[in-house]
């Protein structure tokens, strides 16, 4: 289990549940933790790119590496897998998964629990999203507010379908109506998974649309959607293991230990 930080102080706690420490972008970092700005790399995209800077790191450095079947992980220093399904009123680290558990079994990738985007209150609403509205007025009602209304409103409008339209022709049309027929995708932006061809597969598509994808967007600061990469992937990456895998949805949990501690 990869757990993502930006802070080196983490570095004991995350030791400490069992995880390898990772380290983001062009801060200094101790001994010990893996970095994403080693090997061949995109470090100094990571503003934009978030968590996956270092995913592009592992698939360039160490995917070949890792014996295939075994179960592969990511967190953050934030959002973290828990052990059951049970729900759980008061979290401590003591829920954080750290065992593969044997309803997994039949499944190959295990994705984080729904993420509804469409319950957004009215005044929200009129703030971010009048000129989603006017193109799409029915979007008032709830069961309409679908993936691509909720881009459209919050992380630049047409960005969505312009990136779209830069992807691979057994994927563009399928996730075009993945964004238009759902209103939910799946929450942190976080995958497990233990087969190496199905991680390699999603990384030899998801890398070289979003490099397609820079000679459109750039590298320059947004409003609310800096990371405007990162976003994209976390509707991308729900589509494309829901398409092409056998996921198992699991939850995750919000737990900010560098407050926690």
């Amino acid at each position: 289990m990869y757990c993502i930080c930006i802070q080196d102080e983490l570095y004991k706690d995350v030791k400490e549940l069992g995880y390898v420490p990772v380290g983001l972008g062009s801060k200094n970092f101790s001994s010990g933790w893996l970095r994403d700005n080693q090997g061949e790399n995109i470090s100094e995209k990571n503003p934009y790119y978030s968590e996956y800077s270092f995913h592009y790191w592992l698939w360039k450095n160490k995917i070949d590496h890792i014996e295939d079947g075994t179960w592969i992980g990511f967190c953050t220093y934030r959002r973290f897998w828990l052990n059951n399904k049970k729900t759980i009123t008061k979290v401590n680290k003591k829920n954080f998964l750290s065992n593969v558990p044997e309803e997994w079994n039949n499944y190959d990738t295990i994705l984080g629990q729904q993420q509804f985007i469409n319950k957004m209150k009215l005044s929200k609403l009129v703030k971010h999203s009048l000129r989603s509205l006017l193109n799409y007025p029915s979007a008032i009602f709830e069961k309409n507010r679908n993936i691509k209304f909720h881009f459209n409103s919050f992380h630049g409008f047409g960005i969505l379908d312009k990136s779209i339209d830069l992807l691979h022709d057994e994927d563009r049309e399928d996730f075009r109506k993945f964004t238009e027929q759902n209103t939910s995708f799946n929450y942190g932006n976080m995958f497990i998974c233990k087969s190496k061809k199905i991680i390699k597969n999603y990384y030899n598509s998801v890398f070289p649309w979003l490099e397609r994808c820079e000679k459109i967007l750039g590298f320059k600061p947004r409003d609310y959607s800096t990371r405007i990469y990162g976003y994209l992937v976390e509707r991308y990456s729900s589509y494309w293991f829901n398409k092409y895998a056998k996921p198992l949805m699991w939850p995750i949990i919000f737990f900010d230990i560098n407050l926690k501690r």
